[in-house]
């Protein structure tokens, strides 16, 4: 029997593939049982060992079926180079693979932006990384429901960056546009650094100590968690009230909506206060033409 599975190179590939997929089986369902405080651990070490399981059958398949490689040693020069035109992207995947794991650019669980791309990483093999894309554009923060599937060769051809830390926490800015005229926007700036303060305050301390933690992690100095209101002007006339808060992701949007409530009803305070003013001097001036 031995002979025959020595000898027999299709049996001896299938018997090396079952027991690499059986093996790793079985160390992530031992896996999965333990008890561990960090949620993203397992996916982590279930995303190596799959990796590893994938590599241990290539080099088991090569090493079974090297002998039968000789054969074509007279061509092996045309062979590789027709190899490396035909499998091209599938070598700078590999090498975009081995660059992502060698500098540790991300992990699984990892917020990135590769190119114009943002996701959470779900999934990583030596081609491909999978992401669950995260709706970046109107900074809501959530996952949209689509797949990403991003080749290994672009975290060389293409900018990657981590944005981990804004899972849970972000800077998010809000920008509202109104008319110049007739309101003075400059006295709605205490009045909404007070509401930005008075919904941030369950928050305030543990915000504080999580800017702190990115400032040791990345090694530079950030401007703080302190929210602050910005009035500019923009190219058709209008002015731009922004303001920019330090909150949990998660939160973000809820406190923009309250935030915009906030500044409209102000706004229409204004412009009602304005109108009454208006009636007021009309009345004056009927009742005293004189003056």
């Amino acid at each position: 029997m031995n002979e025959l599975i020595v000898g027999n190179k299709l049996i001896a590939s299938f018997l090396m593939i079952s027991i690499a997929l059986a093996i790793r089986w079985l160390v992530i369902r031992h896996l999965l049982k333990l008890p561990t405080d960090e949620k993203e651990l397992p996916r982590r070490w279930i995303n190596s060992i799959k990796n590893a399981a994938n590599l241990f059958i290539v080099i088991g398949l090569i090493a079974i079926w090297l002998s039968e490689l000789r054969f074509v040693a007279l061509s092996i020069a045309t062979f590789v180079v027709a190899l490396v035109i035909a499998t091209r992207e599938f070598i700078q995947c590999l090498l975009g693979s081995v660059y992502q794991a060698s500098t540790r650019m991300f992990s699984i669980g990892d917020w990135i932006k590769v190119g114009d791309n943002y996701g959470e990483v779900v999934h990583s093999d030596w081609l491909r990384t999978t992401l669950l894309e995260v709706d970046m554009a109107s900074r809501s923060y959530d996952y949209t429901g689509k797949t990403l599937l991003i080749p290994n060769n672009q975290f060389v051809a293409s900018s990657v960056q981590n944005l981990n830390f804004m899972r849970r926490y972000v800077s998010h800015s809000i920008s509202i546009i109104r008319d110049a005229e007739p309101i003075n926007v400059f006295h709605f700036r205490e009045e909404i650094l007070k509401n930005v303060k008075e919904y941030c305050a369950p928050f305030e301390e543990v915000a504080l100590r999580y800017n702190g933690l990115i400032e040791k992690r990345l090694g530079i100095s950030l401007p703080g968690p302190e929210a602050s209101v910005r009035i500019t002007s923009t190219n058709l006339g209008k002015n731009e009230f922004t303001i920019t808060l330090f909150c949990p992701t998660n939160e973000a949007v809820g406190i923009e909506q309250r935030l915009i409530e906030d500044f409209m009803e102000l706004w229409y305070r204004e412009l009602d206060r304005l109108e009454q003013d208006k009636e007021n001097v009309n009345r004056v001036t009927k009742q005293n033409p004189k003056v």
